[in-house]
Parts: structure tokens; C-alpha cells; sequence
């Protein structure tokens, strides 16, 4: 099977994800800028940051597929399983926003964003294995520092949520500046994949 069906199907949830967590946001009671930003301004904050999640999924979805020809089942169901975990985002971005950034719904955020990162790394592997010892991707990820460290933020983001400070709110403010760093550690283009598919190209 080729990649056009499973990629029109990604994007296609990736789309709807992004409308759910915008339809989430609730419009101002008043005109001014002040109730804007009392009444959307932590919900705005959540949902950039979520969009900007779901947007780096997609690059990296829409790039890594440059490389692959053809899917298998094992390709397939891997790919549902990231998108699973995706579809999941609006449902703890608004909890997280509705909470007032209690210490629970925080780290099932970061649980969410674990396990979407999780999936991709399987995602990724299940297609290097069927590429082959020449897999093209393999050769494009390389050591995939990013993809190493993006975990042990999840992690350590979680983990500070649960255990620093658990009455107040430094573990949660440790916990979100972890998920921030990993998205602004991803928003940097990563020209990796791109490279190999211009020799692939020009072969």
C-alpha cells in the first residue's frame, strides 16, 4: 500500500484535533482586551502550546514520509496509535486549562505528551525495520539527539509536578517550562530528512 491514504488520513485527524481545542476556547463576556484576557487568556496560553505540538507531529509526520514508498499493517497501526495519542491533547489541554493548572491534570498532560512521543518513536523504528539495514530514514534520523532527550523532559516535567512542591505551584511551573523547552527545541527546522530525500532526488 502506498503512503498517500495513511497521509491523508493523518492529516485529516491532525485538522480536526486542531479544530476541537480551538472550539474549546471561550469568547469573552465583555469588548475589552481586559476580558480577553480573563476569560481566554490561560486558555489561549494552553492551546498555543498544544497547536504548536500538534504542528511539529505534522512536519515531522509530513517529512519522515518523504522517505517511506509503501506502508505495511505494522506501519499502520503504529501510525493510529500516535494519532491516538494525539486525538487525546484537547481533552487534557482543556483540563489543564479549566483546573487552573492543578498538579493532576498537569501531569496527565505530560503523560500525553510521553506517550505521543512514545508512539513516534515507535512509528519511526517500525519503518526503519521494514526498510531495511539501508533504510534511508535510519540514515536521516542518525543519533536523534532530540528524539533522546524529548522524554527525559516529559519526564522530568512530570515528576516535578508530582514531587516538588505538591501544595503549591513551583513543581507545575518546573513542569510546564519542561514542555515548553521540548517545543521550542523541536520548532528549530531540522533539515536532517531533508537532505537525504535531495540525495535520494538526485540519484
Amino acid at each position: 500500500m502506498r503512503t498517500s491514504r495513511l497521509e491523508a488520513f493523518s492529516d485529516g485527524v491532525l485538522a480536526i484535533i486542531i479544530t476541537i481545542m480551538v472550539l474549546e476556547l471561550k469568547p469573552p463576556a465583555g469588548h475589552e482586551l481586559s476580558d480577553l484576557i480573563h476569560t481566554s487568556g490561560v486558555g489561549l496560553l494552553t492551546y498555543l502550546l498544544s497547536f504548536v505540538y500538534v504542528g511539529i507531529y505534522w512536519n515531522n509526520h509530513h517529512h519522515m514520509f518523504h522517505l517511506v514508498q509503501r506502508v505495511t499493517g505494522a506501519i499502520l497501526w503504529a501510525n493510529l496509535a500516535l494519532l491516538f495519542c494525539l486525538s487525546l491533547l484537547p481533552f487534557t489541554t482543556a483540563w489543564m486549562d479549566e483546573s487552573d493548572f492543578a498538579h493532576t491534570p498537569v501531569v496527565i498532560y505530560g503523560v500525553n505528551l510521553l506517550g505521543a512521543a512514545i508512539a513516534y518513536f515507535v512509528l519511526q523504528s517500525v519503518i526503519i525495520r521494514h526498510q531495511g539495514s539501508q533504510s534511508p530514514l535510519r540514515k536521516a534520523v542518525g543519533r536523534d539527539i532530540k528524539g533522546k532527550l524529548s522524554p527525559i523532559f516529559y519526564l522530568a516535567g512530570i515528576f516535578s509536578a508530582l514531587l516538588i512542591d505538591p501544595h503549591g505551584g513551583l513543581g507545575v511551573v518546573i513542569a510546564l517550562a519542561c514542555f515548553v523547552a521540548v517545543a521550542i527545541m523541536w520548532i528549530v527546522p531540522d533539515r536532517r530528512i531533508d537532505r537525504v530525500a535531495r540525495q535520494i532526488e538526485d540519484r
